[in-house]
Order: structure tokens, then sequence, then C-alpha cells
């Protein structure tokens, strides 16, 4: 076996020019907001940049360590996340924001212990299904195990809620179920009862099936659940094919709520039309190309499993948000990778790509 001693150069370019983007974005996104609100249009900015240097350190670091590590400590990775959910879900100690309570911090610093779950699980999942303790052709000694460890951090996660964290969450484990050898069959069934559990969760939180009244019929409520998807549809149209030009956006003049999170995309399509779009959504499909690769070639079960749970909590990721934004899926709070303002969500995908550099660098 060949040891690579360099990483995957076209999927670290593809990351570091999505991440160049992102920063540019949140300024053009933000500028008007942050002055509005804190008298500095670089408010956000200045914070993204912060977030962004810790995100590449996290990814030198995790680009360095032999990924096996990651294996051996999964399961205090694990308890380690289960803690913070855990302490999350206290009042006093856990802060509520945009209505839910997510974040631990102070003031206008915090993170929120659902992005690092994410990561956290998969490293998990991947490592308790590469060891083969699980026979995943069999129904209950195989497949439902894993299922319910992910469950079980699925129903955590709601309980803030975050529902689209959530969904992140569940998908990218089900695509490592499914590569570790789970039954096609077995998954379809558990899947239609996955629909059954998603429509109950809807029905049992009004504000869910508002936004989903919205999301079917925007102008039915215009100023109200439909709002931010007309508003966006309203940024992307007038984009037309090269856009309106950087930093001259109309809707993140206080039209579109919080321009420089999920919906930042519409501003890139308002300012850099369809061909910047395009141009960002193929960057992305080159990250998940070399993702898909990196698994492919990975030296051992683990390292594949890995790979596929970070390229497709990615692929996932990207999908929602974009669907969201373009008016295909219902709003779901779900911020685009490397590009929305965040700084958990961009350390920690930052911090995973830098273990899915460092599988390529070990790939056979």
């Amino acid at each position: 076996m060949q040891r690579r001693k360099s990483p995957d150069l076209i999927l670290l370019t593809a990351a570091l020019m999505i991440l160049t983007i992102g920063v540019l974005m949140v300024y053009s996104a933000s500028a008007v907001l942050s002055f509005h609100d804190f008298g500095d249009r670089l408010y956000y900015t200045k914070r993204q940049l912060l977030f962004a240097l810790l995100g590449v350190g996290g990814m030198y670091v995790t680009s360095r360590v032999d990924y096996a590590v990651w294996g051996k400590w999964s399961k205090y990775l694990l308890f380690g996340c289960f803690g913070l959910l855990a302490l999350v879900l206290i009042p006093g100690v856990g802060v509520v924001r945009g209505g839910a309570r997510s974040w631990l911090g102070i003031g206008s610093f915090g993170i929120q212990p659902s992005e690092f779950m994410k990561l956290g699980l998969l490293i998990f999942l991947s490592k308790m299904l590469a060891d083969g303790r699980f026979p995943l052709k069999l129904f209950w000694k195989g497949l439902v195990p894993p299922l319910l460890l992910v469950g079980f951090a699925f129903g955590l996660i709601m309980l803030q809620p975050d529902l689209g964290t959530g969904v992140v969450l569940f998908g990218a484990a089900l695509m490592v179920i499914y590569t570790a050898g789970a039954r096609m069959l077995h998954l379809g069934l558990l899947g239609l009862g996955g629909v059954a559990g998603f429509a109950g969760l809807i029905l049992a939180a009004p504000y869910r099936l508002k936004r989903i009244a919205g999301f079917l019929d925007p102008w039915s409520d215009p100023l109200g659940t439909g709002y931010q998807i007309i508003q966006s549809l309203y940024a992307i149209g007038p984009g037309g094919l090269a856009g309106l030009g950087f930093n001259h956006s109309l809707q993140k003049h206080s039209y579109l709520p919080e321009p420089q999170t999920d919906f930042i995309f519409s501003i890139i399509g308002e300012e850099l039309g369809f061909i910047g779009g395009a141009f960002v959504l193929a960057l992305f499909a080159i990250l998940v190309w070399r993702g898909i690769r990196t698994a492919m070639a990975a030296p051992d079960p683990f390292g594949c499993l890995l790979a596929v749970g970070i390229t497709g909590m990615i692929a996932v990721q990207v999908m929602i948000n974009i669907g969201v934004v373009i008016g295909m899926f219902p709003v779901t709070g779900i911020t685009l990778p490397m590009i929305s303002y965040g700084g958990s969500s961009l350390t920690l995908m930052l911090t995973a790509i830098g273990i899915l550099l460092n599988i390529s660098r070990q790939a056979r």
C-alpha cells in the first residue's frame, strides 16, 4: 500500500474557494444590517473571519492527525457531545435564539452543540460499523442498534427543537449505514416509518404546520409564514444571468430577514446571478466528488465510512439549504456550509474536511 504525502489538493482548493466566497458574501449580505444594529458594517464579517481562521486552524490540525486516532477516541467524543446536548436543555444554561434552546455561551459568542454532535456521531457510527460487531444484513440484531443510537441523538436535538440539524444528522448517518452493508429493503421500510414519524413531528408543533402551509402556498400568508420564501425568490429572480453586481443587493436592505445566514444563497443569486450561483454549486459538487473518491480509496473500512459520513453531511446540508432558498423545501433553518455566517457550523465543517483530507493522504 502506498501512502500519499500530500492531501487531495483539488478537495482542499474547492474548500478554500468556498470559504473565501463565504467571507465575501457575509460582508455583502450583512453590511446594511450590521450598520443598522451595531453601527459597524464589518460587525458580522470580523466575526466570520475569526471563525474562519479558527476553522482553518482546526482543518490543518485534523489533516495532520491520523484519522485512526478519532476512532480510538470515538466513544469519548460521543459521550461529550451527548453531555453538551443535555446541558443545552437545562433552563438558565442553554441559550434560546430564534425560538430554539440550541446554544451554550455568553453574550453574542456561543457554540451550538448539535453541530458537534453531527461529527461526533458519524465518527462513532463509522467505527462501530467498521468493527463488524453488528451484522447489518440482519434487521433486529444488526440494523436496529445503530438506528436506535441515531434516533436517540435525533430526539435530543428535537427537544431544542432543531429539525433542520436533526434531518442532516439522520440523512448522513443513513448514508453510512447503507454503505456499511444495510439492505435496501430494510431501509425502505424504515423510510416509510420515518415519513410517518416526520409527519407526526410536523403535526405536533403548530409552527411547523404553518411553515408547511406557507411552503405550499407562500401567498396565502405573504407577511407571515410565506414571507421568507417570497423575499428569497424576489432576490433570485432579478439576478438574471450575471446578477446586479457584488454588494448591490436590494433585498438585504431589511427585506430578507437575516440574509447572512440561512438565505445567503438568495443574495448570491441576486448579486452574482445564475453564473455565480452555478459556480458555487459546482464547487460543492467538486467537494462531494472528491469526498466520494476519497471514501472509495480509503485504506480501511473505518476511513471509508467516515469519508462517506462527512461527505454526506455536506451534501445533505447543501441540498436542504438550496432547496429552501428556491422554494422546493419548507424553511428549516439550515445554513449553507462554509458560506453562511455562523461560528459553530463553520469551524465544525472545516475541521471535518481536515479529517477528510487526512483520509485522502492515506488513500490507496
